[in-house]
């Protein structure tokens, strides 16, 4: 039988205790009930040992480093890199434990005196002057909660702080800490905040730069070095004073470092400013693959082919060249004719009053009716590559990214213009053609379905012309004649192999079709590395924060077309360098082996120049985000051809002067420069017209290469010879 003895006894306990307290009986009930609610909140919305496990798991800044293996950039939702407690100053250490927490190895999460001397201090000044809070505290609320006074809020920071004393070492949470606690201008932890002040690492840090950071975590804006220097100094005083009187250092120790001056240098300025077109690529590609959370706060380790020296070269040329097109008269009068168009067109627009308004200004009125949106501003672009592993060495996406993050190197989709017609040569010597080929009957149409068509063309030298003195020219018909030789589809096919798109149209020959700068940039990769297709790359490898391989990038290159070829390629293209539409790139001092080809679209829009060194392959464009003319006679080789000189002057001082090496199978031979066949003795003595309009005489016999096997092998029948003294008396007659 059950005994309910122990039930009873209980219940006049209660009864007996209830009648002792007499009238405050309900009072003392409902305090003990709101005791017991206030307990059981704390310790179930708190979080528990489990979660205070993963105290250490905290936002980390992914880091990019450059081609060197240097770091060169961070992407971050709290720019904060974890360092170990030994990789951390001294001085910095101490300097933080005097100012915040002088008794931190002496309590066990809540130092009971520190309270009460805290409450005796605000109770005296009527108002909250001192803080109570451990660094254990201060750490459960940085990690766990808001900073919003309430008692309730206290409490369960006191819980936590005995939870996490509980679960970790003194050590181990002091490196938390200074881990995780802000100090100001977007810095979290000491090494970012030591980079981002001093620019080094917070283990070099010197005793006043230490004392000046601990100063900042009470009020990281209000102590700014950066924007309140005088205060930041005095700050540094108290915290100097304090490490006096906690025995850290000595007074004479303070008293050297409280005068030193305090210099300020921002270890994060390249990365702010420097190569964001770059950076802003390269974190588009790992959000791809990682999502946005792992890259911003997961810390990665991305390995980049980021070259600091190209990239500050091609943002210095862009700069350079896009002021100098600014400063041209024809550039000029262009942009106040289309602003007086803009002008006329523009439709005024209205100023309605409310009823519970006066009517508007006069300065209201006209600003209401502006005459057009504010102009478009000339944008230009580079990228350059190594030929050799298609690794991306620099990248500029625009004039300033910050005013638009538009990349045009890669988001943008443009005519090639003549930049695509060494495509369309290499495709015929592909097909047995060869530098010397005469192409003939250049002033002949070609039928389309619309009719017949006849490209306009200033170079077509009087209906013939070699092979590499089209390329030279940049003759427009000659390529529409090779383009007819090759076949459109084999054409199109052939741009397929070296990554362009190209539509099956007679103007191939001429750009039509559109591509990025950098598919068309890496596309000439293949006539300065052997033929060998080379997919642009700009992440080597991405590790996680303890250094284990997430992803490794080896694209995979292809043979677009022969070594042979590429060679003979690349022999043509040196002379619109050297001698034709490029001469600009050596007018601003490029001096090293190169070669390359220019192109403009119709009316000016669009202005290329892609050229490339056996370890550089570079590309230019300048033009209008909104395709319009940039200026009339605006061709590539006044517009693009100098930046691309001056950043290749820049990016490559430095290297020796080297050239392609001639691959087995080609074979150098003397040739007449205009039929293209073996050279007559008349092919020396050939009269030509000079610039000055007067007839002189000229050797056209020079070296041409070829594919054995294709070399010319009937001689010249253009010039004949007429030597002696009866030819000398002749050439004088005439």
């Amino acid at each position: 039988m059950h005994d309910a003895r122990p039930a009873t006894s209980f219940l006049e306990s209660l009864r007996a205790m209830h009648a002792s307290l007499g009238r405050w009986a309900i009072p003392a009930w409902v305090a003990a009930g709101a005791a017991v609610l206030l307990a059981t909140d704390l310790l179930v919305t708190t979080p528990d040992l489990r979660e205070i496990g993963k105290l250490g798991e905290m936002a980390r800044a992914t880091t990019l480093y450059d081609a060197h293996g240097a770091p060169a950039f961070t992407v971050f939702k709290e720019r904060r890199i974890q360092v170990p407690l030994d990789q951390i100053s001294p001085d910095l250490v101490n300097a933080v434990l005097a100012t915040e927490d002088a008794r931190f190895y002496r309590h066990w999460g809540l130092d009971l005196w520190r309270i009460g001397g805290a409450m005796l201090a605000n109770l005296r000044s009527g108002d909250a002057v001192q803080g109570g809070s451990t660094i254990t505290q201060q750490l459960a609320r940085k990690t766990y909660f808001s900073d919003e006074k309430t008692i309730r809020r206290k409490l369960k920071e006191a819980v936590v702080a005995l939870r996490i004393e509980h679960r970790f070492s003194k050590r181990e949470i002091l490196e938390f800490y200074l881990n995780k606690v802000y100090f100001g201008e977007g810095l979290y932890g000491v090494e970012a905040a030591a980079r981002g002040y001093f620019d080094k690492s917070a283990k070099s840090l010197t005793l006043p730069e230490a004392a000046t950071l601990a100063g900042l975590i009470k009020a990281p804006s209000k102590y700014a070095p950066t924007d309140a220097k005088p205060l930041a100094l005095a700050r540094r005083s108290v915290v100097l004073r304090r490490m006096t009187e906690a025995g850290f250092i000595n007074a004479q120790a303070a008293a050297i470092a409280d005068k030193a001056p305090l210099e300020v240098r921002n270890g994060f300025k390249d990365d702010d400013e420097t190569g964001q077109y770059f950076k802003n690529y390269v974190t588009r590609l790992l959000v791809d693959r990682f999502g946005w959370q792992t890259v911003a706060s997961g810390g990665l380790k991305v390995y980049t082919t980021y070259d600091p020296k190209a990239q500050h070269a091609a943002e210095a040329a862009v700069a350079r060249g896009l002021e100098d097109i600014e400063k041209n008269a024809s550039f000029v009068g262009a942009r106040k004719r289309e602003s007086a168009k803009r002008a006329r067109t523009a439709v005024p627009v209205t100023v309605r009053a409310s009823t519970a308004s006066a009517a508007p200004s006069p300065a209201s009125q006209a600003s209401a009716t502006q005459a057009s949106p504010a102009p478009a501003r000339l944008q230009a672009a580079v990228v350059a590559i190594d030929p050799t592993s298609g690794e991306v060495r620099a990248l500029v996406g625009g004039r300033d990214f910050t005013r638009s993050q538009f990349d045009r190197v890669t988001q943008a989709r443009r005519q090639a213009g003549s930049a695509f017609k060494p495509f369309v040569y290499a495709a015929a010597l592909e097909m047995g053609a060869s530098p010397a080929t005469l192409l003939e009957d250049l002033d002949d149409p070609t039928m389309t379905p619309q009719g017949a068509w006849l490209p306009a063309d200033g170079h077509s030298d009087g209906g013939a012309m070699t092979v590499r003195a089209a390329l030279r020219t940049s003759s427009n018909r000659a390529a529409v004649q090779m383009l007819r030789t090759v076949g459109i589809s084999n054409a199109v096919n052939y741009a397929a192999r070296v990554g362009l798109e190209a539509p099956a149209v007679p103007s191939l020959a001429l750009g039509a079709g559109d591509v990025t700068l950098l598919s068309l940039t890496s596309a000439y990769g293949v006539f300065a590395n052997g033929g060998w297709l080379k997919p642009p790359l700009v992440i080597t490898r991405v590790e996680d924060r303890t250094g284990k391989l997430l992803f490794a990038d080896h694209p995979a290159a292809s043979q677009a077309i022969t070594e042979q070829n590429a060679f003979l390629m690349a022999q043509m293209l040196t002379d619109v360098v050297d001698r034709g539409t490029g001469y600009r790139a050596r007018q601003v001092g490029f001096k090293l082996p190169a070669a390359g080809k220019t192109g403009t679209t119709n009316d000016y829009r669009d202005a290329w120049f892609v050229g490339f060194t056996p370890a550089l392959v570079a590309g230019v464009w300048v033009g209008f985000d909104q395709p319009t003319s940039i200026m009339p006679g605006g061709y590539a080789a006044e517009l693009a051809a100098p930046i691309w000189g001056r950043f290749m002057k820049d990016a490559t001082a430095g290297d020796k002067p080297m050239w392609l090496r001639t691959p087995p199978g080609v074979i150098a031979v003397q040739v007449c420069r205009i039929s293209g066949k073996l050279p007559g003795e008349g092919c020396h003595h050939v009269e030509t017209v000079a610039a000055d309009g007067n007839s002189v005489e000229k050797d056209q016999v020079g070296v041409e290469y070829f594919r054995a096997g294709t070399e010319p092998t009937e001689e010249c029948d253009m010039h004949a010879y007429t030597g002696g003294f009866l030819g000398r008396l002749m050439r004088i007659i005439r």
